[in-house]
């Protein structure tokens, strides 16, 4: 293994830290390590141990000399848009879900649990999203954003008012009464979301709601090490899925939506900026997205904070139209645009945007598909650097034996099968369904054996109150056992929507059901020693 060469600067700011561990970022050279301690292979793996653990630049960053363009990309990802038409950040608005993408990500982690009581975003933490469905569907209403926004500029009114949302915590007993055989007992919980029709703008304004709604949480994930996995080849992930099938150890099988005799039924592809060619899809829970570069970094830099680039001059909005129709007719929108259009087009260089009757005017501005580019092609570039140059942190603690064991015993109980605990990438020939990238202004892992824990598959655990659809991907465990030290979050927020507050809470939440693919597993866990059951959590966090 190569060490991992900072610049002088970088250097001078990790000697900065003041954490209690020792402050290193580059490999120990004193011993030799097996090869699962590098989790993100040899270009991919970073060595901090500190709360900045998940920051840090790979080495296929620094080789490919982009460590500047990683920093640029890191200030956009950090620092807040602004509601300003210039200026730097600029361009939020005119509703949007969050001011900066920390705001979901907390030192760079998945999101941290939400409290009970109102739906609040406006500090950096709360990385859940609002999911509001249609429960006899389960697909997503069409009056809201697939994100709903619970923020906007003046004049306009938020698409739904989080001030009305509560959350509430509710306990949950398994069918082995939350007790080992041995006496040892956890507590489970899991969110209930409560929305109240009149937290909809439209519906204040007087919209018929065409179909009954309920609304989950749903918790942004990790995006370190996210280059690596979309480095896998796409024969690779075909394979996996063909093993899968051919295996039927699962009860649920997979997802025909996606999958179904050795074949994709449906992929990922993109006809409005690129020429859709179909990838298979390997981001997010619901495998909603194909290769990173177009994945759901690229989309929610655009999306959370409603700025444009080049490629995505149009606003991001419900698909029906609904609120851009109602906030056309509301007199307080109305009285108060052509201030607000003053700003966003000074020069007046979209005359439909001031001519015509009021209603014509904002219709016209909130459904353009030619707004101004308010973040530059370079500007989007260095975060894409940035995104795809993030390495995974080495396994800690690893001189600890029950480290060892428990990874022993998390293979031997069958947890390995779904948290597939290795993968080799391959070639990796960026791909941007998008069009907008070349690859090689990208930072690039070809034929590295990594360590994410996950198939990249979905799987059905049957939890109550559980993820829409149910079908939810592996998440990768790797970094995982950081996310306190790098949020300081009260507890380890694991699952799709934080309900496990420590890691035995995630582990059993994959048991309580009979139906759950992982049943299997978590009876196996159930009669392990407590001493073998601590070495597994031990090992989970350590990886």
């Amino acid at each position: 293994m190569r060490k991992l060469i900072l610049p002088v600067a970088a250097s001078l700011l990790l000697v900065s830290c003041s954490d209690d561990e020792p402050i290193r970022n580059e490999e120990p050279t004193d011993r030799v390590f097996p090869q699962w301690y590098y989790s993100g292979g040899e270009l991919g793996t970073a060595f901090l141990t500190t709360s900045n653990a998940l920051e840090q630049p790979s080495p296929a960053v620094e080789e490919a000399g982009l460590y500047q363009s990683f920093k640029n990309g890191e200030a956009i990802f950090e620092k807040p848009f602004m509601s300003n038409a210039s200026g730097v950040r600029s361009g939020l608005g005119p509703v949007y879900i969050r001011t900066s993408c920390m705001h979901c990500h907390p030192g760079y982690s998945h999101g941290k649990r939400v409290e009970a009581g109102a739906f609040k975003t406006d500090q950096i933490g709360n990385g859940c999203l609002l999911v509001v469905y249609n429960p006899q569907t389960e697909g997503y209403v069409s009056w809201l954003a697939g994100m709903p926004q619970s923020h906007a500029v003046a004049p306009f009114s938020a698409p739904v008012d989080e001030n009305k949302i509560q959350v509430k915590w509710l306990a949950q007993t398994d069918d082995w009464g939350n007790r080992f055989p041995d006496g040892e007992t956890y507590e489970l919980q899991y969110p209930e979301v409560t929305m109240p029709s009149d937290a909809i703008y439209v519906v204040r304004q007087g919209y018929q709601l065409p179909e009954a709604y309920e609304v989950k949480l749903e918790s942004t994930i990790g995006i370190y090490g996210t280059g690596l996995l979309d480095a896998i080849d796409d024969a690779d992930l075909l394979a996996q899925y063909r093993q899968e099938e051919a295996d039927g150890l699962l009860p649920n099988g997979l997802n025909p939506a996606f999958f179904a005799d050795g074949q994709w039924t449906s992929q990922y592809s993109n006809s409005l900026q690129g020429d859709g060619t179909p990838y298979p899809r390997r981001f997010t829970y619901a495998l909603s997205r194909g290769p990173l570069q177009d994945a759901a970094g690229a989309n929610a830099i655009w999306n959370i904070t409603n700025v444009t680039r080049s490629d995505r001059r149009y606003h991001y909005l419900d698909g029906a139209g609904t609120w851009a129709a109602y906030s056309a007719k509301d007199p307080a929108v109305q009285a108060g645009f052509d201030d607000y259009l003053a700003t966003v087009d000074p020069g007046r260089n979209h005359p439909e945007w001031w001519n015509g009757d009021i209603e014509t005017r904002i219709l016209a501005y909130l459904n353009s598909r030619n707004l101004d580019v308010e973040m530059t092609d370079d500007e989007y570039t260095d975060l894409m650097v940035w995104h795809r140059g993030l390495a995974v942190p080495a396994v800690r603690d690893i001189d600890n034996p029950d480290v060892a064991r428990g990874k022993e015993i998390f293979e031997e109980i069958g947890c390995a099968y779904c948290h597939r605990p290795s993968w080799k990438t391959g070639a990796d020939n960026v791909r941007d369904p998008a069009r907008f990238f070349a690859g090689n202004e990208l930072p690039r892992y070809p034929y590295q054996t990594i360590w994410p824990y996950t198939d990249m598959v979905q799987h059905k655990l049957h939890m109550t109150n559980d993820i829409r659809t149910g079908w939810c991907r592996t998440t990768p465990l790797w970094g995982r056992g950081l996310h306190q030290r790098v949020t300081g979050s009260a507890t380890a927020d694991r699952l799709h929507d934080c309900r496990a507050r420590t890691t035995m809470e995630a582990v059993m939440w994959h048991g309580v059901s009979p139906r759950s693919d992982a049943r299997y597993s978590v009876e196996r866990f159930r009669q392990l020693s407590k001493a073998d059951r601590d070495a597994v959590i031990t090992f989970l966090d350590a990886i």
